[in-house]
């Protein structure tokens, strides 16, 4: 199995080597990105396999009824939602860990992210407006996020404070998201103006040796947003034949 290619229904299920970690993934989903960044962050050795998400494989379907990624699998050990999958690296592999031992600030982390779960919501409203709506549409995302705005100020170069944990990977994919709206509709979500805090977290998390691996080009993620709103998504935009 040595493609980034994506699976789909006519294909055979890739052997799973014994012992090795395999993420079911597809390149262009925030939800996957979060798992990926854990994973490059800690160094853990795995192999991917993206799946197309709009012609799923029986074989994926068998390993996550919900039909969603990201999935992990390593033997007879299956788990899947992106959050879990998250904590579920943290807890396996826990040198260079991500989550605080404080629960009362591990429940409020998981809060933050429960928040921001919302807003994403707006955000894919701003993505689809038509033009004349996309200022509106942006501004309404730019308020929820000032209670980040606020958190990074509070709690340092990171929300995870000093350092970057596992509140930052979970939000980071749909910074990376941000940018490619700013970069189509030349609008800024997240300015020095509006939101000084994330304006500067945002440059911080850019330089993350995780985000820079897994960040793909942003005008990969314009072709693969344009192909999806033709109802066709090319899930091997940028891949060679």
């Amino acid at each position: 199995m040595a493609t980034a290619k994506a699976f789909s229904a006519e294909t055979n299920f890739p052997a799973l080597e014994a012992g090795k970690l395999r993420v079911y993934s597809m390149r262009f989903c925030p939800y996957a990105q979060r798992s990926l960044l854990v994973l490059a962050h800690k160094n853990i050795p795995h192999e991917v396999v993206n799946v197309n998400l709009k012609n799923k494989p029986d074989w994926f379907l068998q390993r996550n009824p919900f039909g969603k990624v990201p999935v992990l699998e390593q033997d007879d050990k299956i788990v899947y939602e992106s959050l879990i999958c998250s904590d579920y690296l943290d807890q396996t592999y826990p040198g260079n860990k991500l989550t605080p031992d404080d629960p009362y600030r591990l429940a409020q982390d998981k809060i933050l992210v429960e928040h921001f779960d919302k807003l994403t919501v707006d955000f894919y409203k701003a993505r689809q407006s038509q033009p004349s709506e996309i200022p509106a549409a942006i501004e309404k995302v730019r308020q929820q996020l000032a209670r980040f705005d606020a958190e990074i100020k509070r709690r340092g170069d990171y929300l995870g404070g000093d350092k970057v944990q596992m509140i930052d990977f979970m939000i980071w994919p749909w910074f990376e998201r941000f940018l490619l709206v700013e970069k189509m509709f030349s609008q800024m979500i997240v300015s020095h103006e509006s939101l000084p805090n994330l304006h500067e977290w945002t440059k911080r998390m850019l330089d993350c040796p995780a985000v820079k691996k897994c960040m793909l080009p942003m005008e990969q993620h314009a072709e693969f947003l344009k192909s999806s709103k033709m109802g066709a998504p090319n899930y091997d935009v940028g891949l060679e034949e």
